[in-house]
């Protein structure tokens, strides 16, 4: 079926249509490593996941190019601010290289907890100066550029298609209204490609260029590693909606400038995670970490599902209570199919009937709609609960919407709701205490196993137990 998609260049629902038949290169911005990843970033990688999810079992071969940004971009998107990194760095009495080093391997720890496919391709941007470089100099050459003050700035008078996708005209924003002037600038708005030490006397991270030692803008290592690792043309383009107005817009500049041809076909962006009606923010020195989830007794994928509960371009209120819900209603969907799991029989037939099959195309459909996952997560509950539809049809169905999902239920059904190794070893335990008479001991593995999120209930069979509902 056909995928659409919302561009945000031309703000409208367009079908999908590849550059190269069966293939996708998609460029999604990575983290800049100063800091943990908070859960709102990691909203919009758990979104790209979805997106490329979908495309691949649409049956793309997806290339997916991811950077890391570990040459620190300022506290402000448009070259003003301190550097974050030196800043981060200087706080935590680290090196600039190791805090890099640190934060890039803490984030895709979190990726990997999340469930989140790994980047076929992730780049760092120490590793990739002569290809910034080479794309200053083709700016240079097209007449782009001017150098004032020792840096090297893109000059926005000579794009006329300046802000087309962030629609600056159409806003009518003021010429810099939110900008920190640079007296080195022609407009307020033009950005810089390079920095010398003029910027900063002390900066750590340096190397040598034709305009002198020094390091480059932030917004160009995405147009120099797309490029390397897509071409000049590629299919989809990611990022948080923060990064419309200034990062997207500066790198749509550099890239179209220096090509002179269109760069990105499909632009997306996801929405804000919001806490106590704000936008989640690092810079506010409130944030949340998953591991602070984690801690507070959250699986990451409660996370995960909380996230798929609401589409990629709605603001999503965050709240213990939202997660709450999500965690009991990630727990029932496993207890579901681990119960579908111990009643599917060979014998109830395969391929699927007709009535699996409609919910299968209306759950894929809904996905191709802008990755419409509200209606699909309706339509897998309605399928759960659909007892007219044989358990083994069910479950074959459900696995895989878990293609797209990665909530990892294949998991769930391989084990057939069995319980952990340590959880059986306990329950077997309270077994033999209780044979033994050691009632104490037997009320004390009892609430060990509750706090697990275990009930146990004993019958004169002998013990059965189930996963709770943890609220």
């Amino acid at each position: 079926m056909a995928v659409k998609l919302f561009n945000t260049d031309g703000r409208a629902i367009q079908e999908f249509v590849p550059i190269t038949q069966g293939k996708v290169g998609m460029y999604t911005c990575g983290p800049t490593v100063y800091n943990y990843a908070h859960i709102g970033n990691l909203r919009t990688y758990l979104f790209e996941d979805l997106l490329r999810r979908t495309l691949e079992h649409d049956g793309y071969s997806v290339t997916h190019v991811m950077n890391v940004t570990d040459i620190g971009h300022l506290t402000d998107d448009a070259d003003a601010g301190e550097d974050k990194m030196v800043k981060s760095a200087r706080e935590k009495g680290m090196s600039v290289w190791d805090l890099a080093a640190f934060y890039t391997k803490a984030f895709f720890e979190d990726l990997e907890r999340l469930n989140i496919e790994q980047p076929t391709i992730v780049c760092r941007a120490t590793d990739h100066i002569p290809e910034m470089i080479a794309l200053v100099e083709r700016l240079k050459e097209r007449g782009l550029t001017y150098e004032a003050g020792g840096n090297v700035y893109f000059d926005i008078s000579r794009f006329p298609d300046y802000g087309r996708m962030a629609l600056l005209d159409r806003q009518e924003l003021q010429s810099g209204a939110r900008i920190e002037i640079d007296p080195q600038k022609r407009n307020p708005r033009d950005f810089v490609l390079w920095f010398t030490t003029s910027k900063f006397e002390r900066q750590a991270m340096l190397w040598d260029s034709p305009w002198g030692r020094g390091y480059p803008g932030w917004h160009l290592e995405c147009s120099a590693m797309s490029m390397k690792y897509l071409g000049e043309h590629i299919d989809i383009h990611c990022g948080g909606v923060d990064h419309v107005p200034v990062h997207h817009t500066n790198e749509i500049a550099q890239s179209e400038g220096a090509t002179g041809a269109h760069w990105v076909n499909y632009w997306l962006h996801g929405e804000f995670l919001l806490l106590n009606k704000e936008r989640m923010a690092k810079s506010s020195g409130e944030f949340l970490t998953l591991s602070a989830l984690i801690d507070r007794g959250y699986d990451p994928l409660d996370y995960r599902y909380f996230c798929l509960g609401s589409h990629y371009r709605t603001q999503l209120q965050s709240s213990w209570e939202a997660l709450d819900g999500a965690r009991a209603a990630r727990l029932n969907l496993m207890e579901r199919i681990g119960r579908l799991a111990e009643e599917a029989s060979p014998s109830d037939g395969a391929p699927i009937g007709p009535a699996a099959a409609a919910f299968r195309e209306e759950f894929f459909e809904s996905l191709a709609n802008d990755l419409g996952m509200p209606k699909a997560m309706a339509v897998l509950w309605a399928l759960l609960k659909a007892d007219e539809v044989a358990p083994l049809e069910r479950l074959t169905v459900v696995l895989e919407m878990d293609q797209v999902l990665g909530l990892g239920l294949a998991q769930t059904a391989a084990r057939r709701d069995e319980l952990e190794s340590e959880l059986l070893a306990l329950v077997r335990s309270r077994e033999e205490a209780r044979a033994g008479r050691d009632w104490a001991r037997a009320d004390e593995i009892r609430r060990q196993l509750a706090e697990r999120g275990i009930t146990v209930e004993d019958t004169p069979k002998g013990s059965r137990w189930s996963r709770a509902h943890r609220m």
